[in-house]
């Protein structure tokens, strides 16, 4: 399946501190106009799909990628950016980029190598009470990669592409990392990770990919 990816990067005056989920309150706020970009219905519902929009930011670098219907929403609003405010604070933008590219989603017959660069959060309330009753490395592993697999089928489903052959993963180098989201404390990893399936670099997988968690490149890009 073919897809459309925007990736905008912008510099500002100084480095950019804060969180992406206030990066996508600043969006929420000023573009309310677009369900895309903060996912709410009109009836204070959520958009439970994959996220077409989604909000990072890695090493101090703000970044939004659009995904089909979210890169045209892009396209039409990066124009009126001069300037963003994260949290507490107001940056000036001094440099916008975007970056077009038509990526594959797929499922591959060779296993590829990733890195997650923000934290992935897999485990749901019922998984987590699973994970630590398990008592071994090899089951917890197991259990992360079938959450891995499940992760790609739901984000397949969602784009309409409809997966056909089987996919495999393979957890590689992986820690657990405590990290927050909504100020809430929360549970996630961080590592590589290997699958037969094309992910394009900074997409999110997992949950509160619109967020910024779990956002992957692959390993040698």
């Amino acid at each position: 399946m073919k897809v459309k990816t925007l990736i905008f990067s912008f510099v500002c005056d100084k480095p950019v501190e804060g969180k992406a989920e206030w990066f996508r309150g600043f969006f929420a706020e000023h573009f309310k106009e677009y369900t895309l970009v903060h996912h709410h219905l009109w009836d204070n519902r959520f958009y439970y799909s994959f996220p077409l929009i989604q909000y990072k930011v890695i090493e101090g670098k703000p970044l939004v990628i659009g995904i089909n219907e979210g890169a045209e929403i892009l396209q039409r609003i990066y124009p009126e950016l001069s300037c963003i405010r994260i949290g507490p604070r107001e940056y000036q933008i001094t440099e916008k980029t975007i970056i077009i590219r038509t990526d594959d989603v797929v499922v591959k017959q060779e296993l590829e190598s990733f890195s997650f660069l923000t934290p992935w959060l897999a485990l749901n309330e019922k998984n987590y009470e699973k994970y630590q009753k398990f008592g071994s490395w090899e089951k917890r592993k197991e259990l992360l990669e079938s959450i891995l697999i499940g992760n790609l089928l739901s984000m397949s489903k969602s784009l309409g592409y409809t997966v056909t052959d089987p996919i495999r993963a393979e957890i590689k180098n992986i820690k657990e990392v405590r990290t927050k989201l909504k100020d809430i404390p929360m549970f996630g990893f961080l590592g590589t990770f290997s699958v037969n399936f094309e992910i394009p670099d900074y997409w999110g997988i997992g949950k509160s990919v619109s967020r910024g968690f779990g956002t992957v490149k692959k390993v040698g890009w």
